[in-house]
């Protein structure tokens, strides 16, 4: 595989860049999708060929993706809420279809499509859950999950009929090169900085970027056409992660356990400020819906098909924070 091309969409960004160098550091050429409003920081000094383009020009990706052997589709509308949340819907499921569609015409040989565990359907009781746990789009909490939902039924779909797909499902990636950042980047630079007095009560699965971005190479590799697998680390409550940095920067941990109920106001006076400002709310209503769910992965069909391994959350986080302070983010 080695020497052969790799097309990469959302390379520019926390999980698409981190694919993008390891398929550098293995050898493969690399085309690299980007938008063109796109910061270009993260694949800088990676000798990518780059192109401009959109996600929804089926004919303009079926152009960039002649001479490729191998497709990663890494971009998505990574947004948690939006003015229209039908918006994020339509752009992860109709740049999904584009971008397959593009992939046959193309005959690119194979295909690692990156889903997410918000098409998972986690539980109350802190018990992990595995890739049979499927949320329909009905259960799906909140336009992200919906759309990465039926995003994935839709490769799925594809690929029974041919297409030569993988999927991953990536869990809570945190590391380096988080530039927007991501929610959960988000999370980590507030509670850095002391901006995080008070916890709900509420766990997630860690795992290091470059973790999820080695498993997308093995799924390349060693994946089932028409199989997802989960690429995930360790499952912590929130109140251990928020302890974890706490002791990282030096700063005492939080302690207060708020209710989830009292909090829904407050999370909709921020999303109707955030209707009026455009800001993404720090809070809102399916953030705290969401709460309700210990997001516990278990990635054992990874491990035992692909080979796939993950670090242990704390040195993610310690990765995380030195590349936030480094970049500035830490002020």
């Amino acid at each position: 595989m080695s020497g052969d091309l790799a097309f990469v969409t959302g390379a520019t960004g926390f999980v698409g860049s981190a694919v993008a160098r390891q398929l550098k550091e293995k050898g493969f050429g690399l085309r690299l999708l980007v938008r063109e409003s796109s910061r270009l920081d993260n694949v800088e000094g990676l000798g990518a060929e780059i192109v401009t383009g959109d996600l929804k020009d089926r004919d303009g990706l079926t152009q960039a993706l002649q001479g490729a052997r191998y497709l990663f589709h890494v971009a998505a509308d990574y947004r948690l809420w939006a003015r229209d949340p039908e918006e994020i819907v339509r752009n992860n499921l109709e740049g999904t279809r584009a971008v397959m569609q593009a992939a046959r015409a193309a005959g690119v040989e194979r295909i690692v499509y990156t889903s997410s565990v918000a098409t998972l359907k986690a539980r109350t009781d802190g018990v992990a859950v595995d890739e049979t746990c499927r949320h329909t789009a009905e259960s799906a909490i909140g336009a992200y999950k919906r759309s990465k939902q039926v995003a994935e039924r839709l490769v799925e779909e594809m690929a029974g009929e041919g297409l030569p797909a993988v999927i991953v499902n990536p869990s809570t990636p945190i590391g380096p090169r988080d530039i927007k950042p991501t929610p959960t980047g988000r999370i980590i630079v507030e509670a850095a900085t002391g901006k995080i007095p008070a916890f709900v009560d509420t766990g997630l699965n860690l795992v290091h970027v470059d973790d999820v971005a080695a498993g997308h190479l093995l799924a390349l590799e060693k994946g089932r056409i028409g199989e997802s697998y989960i690429l995930g680390g360790e499952d912590v409550s929130l109140r251990q992660m928020l302890a974890v940095i706490a002791g990282l920067v030096g700063r005492k941990a939080p302690t207060i356990n708020l209710p989830r109920a009292p909090l829904y106001p407050i999370a909709w006076i921020a999303e109707g400020l955030a209707t009026l400002t455009g800001k993404e709310p720090f809070v809102t209503a399916d953030a705290l819906k969401m709460a309700k769910y210990h997001m516990f992965f278990s990635s054992a069909k990874a491990r035992r098909e692909l080979g796939y391994s993950a670090r242990p959350y704390a040195e993610a986080l310690k990765d995380a924070l030195a590349w936030f302070k480094a970049a500035g983010y830490l002020q």
